[in-house]
C-alpha cells in the first residue's frame, strides 16, 4: 500500500483555495448575518464578521467597493453580503470577499437605489459642471419641508440668525415614505410661481431608508434638475445619502447645514465691513496726517509765510533796474551829445566860412563861375573876390601859373 502524499501547510491551503475557486456557487454567493468586530482600516478596506446564532464568517470589503456603500456599516446591523468565498493563505482562514453590502430586509430598495444612481450618473446629472452656484446674498428663499417637526424650526432659526434680510417662503411638502415623491415633485414645480426666488432648500430630518425613499425617486431627481433656481438638499443626518443629494446643486449634511450653505453670516459680514471701515479710516488718517505735514512744510516757506517780502524784493529789483536804465540812458545821451559836438566842430572847420576866415578867398566871375585856374581869366578881367569879411571887386592885371612841388620818393 502506497504512502499518502505529505502536503506542506502552504500547499494544502492553496489546494483548498483552488477547490473553492472551482465551485460555481461559491463564486457569487449572498450571505445574511449580523455584523460584529467591524474595522474600517486606514487603507479604506473594511473587515468584519458575519454571524448568526450558530456560526460566524470572516469578511473583507475592499476600498473600491466600500466607497460605493450607501450607508456606513456598524456592529449589530443585519446585512446581506454578496461576494466570493476564498481562503486567506497567511492565516489559513476561509472568508467572504464581499463586493456588495446591503441592509437585511432592504435589499430591493438598495438595489433600486443603485440602479437609479448608475442611470442618472451616466446621464451626467451628478456632474459638478451642470450644477448652479448659490446666490451670495439671497433676497428670497423657498423652504420645501414638512411644516411641523424639528427640521423646519432649525432651518428658520438658522436663516433668521444668519441672514434676516432674506424673505423665506415655506412650501409645505411631504417628506416621509415612498408616497412623498409626488408631493416633492409638486413643490419643486411650484417654485416657478414664486416671484423673485433665488434659491430653494429641500430638507428633512434623519430616518430609515424606507422613510427617505421619497428622495430616491427618479421623478424627484429630474424635478430638482428642472427647478428654476439652485436647490440645496439637506436630507437626514450626515451619513444618510439619497439620490436627491447627488442631483442637488449643493448637498448639505443636515437641514441646518443647508441653511448655513445658502445664507451668508450677517455677523461675519458686519465684522468684515467693520474691519474694512477701520482700515479705511486708518488709511485716511495717515493720508490726512501726511497732507497736513506737507502743508505745514509749504506754509513754513518764507515766500508763503511773509509774501510781502517777496513783493518787496521785486519792487527793489524794479527800482534798481529803473535806476540802471536811467543812468544808462543819460550816459548814452551824453555820449551822443559829445559826438554831435565833435561832428559839428569838424563840419565847422570844413565849412567855406571857416576857410575864408583863415585868410583864404574865392574869386567869382560876373557870370557866377568860380575861378579855379589862372587860365580862366586874362589881364583886365573883372572879378569879384569873396573874403572872410566882405567882398571886393578887382581887375586882373596879370596871370601866371603856380609851379607844383614834386615829391621825391
Amino acid at each position: 500500500m502506497s504512502r499518502a502524499y505529505v502536503f506542506t501547510v502552504r500547499e494544502l491551503t492553496r489546494y483548498v483555495r483552488a477547490l473553492l475557486a472551482q465551485d460555481e456557487t461559491l463564486r457569487d454567493v449572498a450571505v445574511r448575518g449580523e455584523i460584529s468586530d467591524f474595522v474600517h482600516h486606514t487603507s479604506g478596506h473594511m473587515y468584519f464578521t458575519l454571524k448568526d446564532e450558530f456560526s460566524q464568517l470572516r469578511c473583507v470589503l475592499f476600498r473600491d467597493d466600500a466607497v460605493r456603500l450607501p450607508f456606513v456599516p456598524e456592529d449589530g446591523v443585519a446585512v446581506v453580503a454578496r461576494g466570493t468565498v476564498s481562503v486567506y493563505e497567511p492565516r489559513g482562514q476561509y472568508q467572504l470577499v464581499a463586493r456588495e453590502l446591503e441592509r437585511a430586509g432592504l435589499g430591493d430598495l438598495l438595489l433600486a437605489f443603485e440602479r437609479l444612481r448608475r442611470k442618472l450618473s451616466q446621464e451626467g446629472l451628478f456632474d459638478d459642471a451642470r450644477k448652479r452656484p448659490l446666490p451670495e446674498f439671497p433676497r428670497r428663499i423657498a423652504l420645501l419641508t414638512s411644516p411641523v417637526g424639528a427640521a423646519v424650526h432649525d432651518v428658520l432659526t438658522t436663516l433668521g440668525s444668519r441672514w434676516p434680510a432674506a424673505d423665506v417662503v415655506l412650501i409645505p411638502t411631504p417628506v416621509s415614505g415612498a408616497g412623498a415623491a409626488p408631493g416633492i415633485v409638486r413643490s419643486l414645480q411650484l417654485l416657478r410661481r414664486v416671484e423673485g426666488l433665488e434659491a430653494a432648500l429641500l430638507v428633512r430630518g434623519g430616518g430609515s431608508l424606507e422613510e427617505l425613499s421619497g428622495f430616491n425617486s427618479e421623478a424627484v431627481a429630474r424635478a430638482i434638475v428642472a427647478a428654476p433656481v439652485p436647490v440645496v438638499a439637506g436630507i437626514g443626518h450626515e451619513t444618510d445619502v439619497t439620490i436627491a443629494d447627488f442631483v442637488a446643486d449643493h448637498r448639505a449634511p443636515t437641514p441646518t447645514g443647508a441653511a448655513v450653505a445658502v445664507a451668508p453670516d450677517r455677523r461675519a459680514l458686519l465684522g468684515t465691513v467693520e474691519a474694512f471701515r477701520r482700515s479705511l479710516a486708518e488709511r485716511l488718517r495717515q493720508r490726512l496726517f501726511r497732507f497736513r505735514r506737507e502743508l505745514g512744510l509749504v506754509r513754513a516757506r518764507p515766500v508763503l509765510a511773509q509774501p510781502h517780502l517777496l513783493l518787496a524784493s521785486y519792487r527793489q529789483r524794479l527800482d534798481d533796474a529803473w535806476e540802471a536804465g536811467r543812468v544808462a540812458l543819460e550816459e548814452g545821451l551824453r555820449s551822443l551829445s559829445q559826438c554831435l559836438v565833435r561832428a559839428q566842430e569838424k563840419l565847422g572847420a570844413l565849412s567855406p566860412e571857416s576857410v575864408l576866415a583863415r585868410g583864404y578867398s574865392v574869386m567869382r566871375l560876373p557870370d557866377g563861375r568860380i575861378v579855379r585856374s589862372a587860365r580862366q581869366v586874362d589881364a583886365g578881367t573883372l572879378a569879384e573876390v569873396i573874403l572872410g569879411e566882405g567882398l571886393a571887386d578887382v581887375v586882373v592885371q596879370k596871370t601866371r601859373m603856380r609851379l607844383r612841388r614834386r615829391t621825391h620818393a
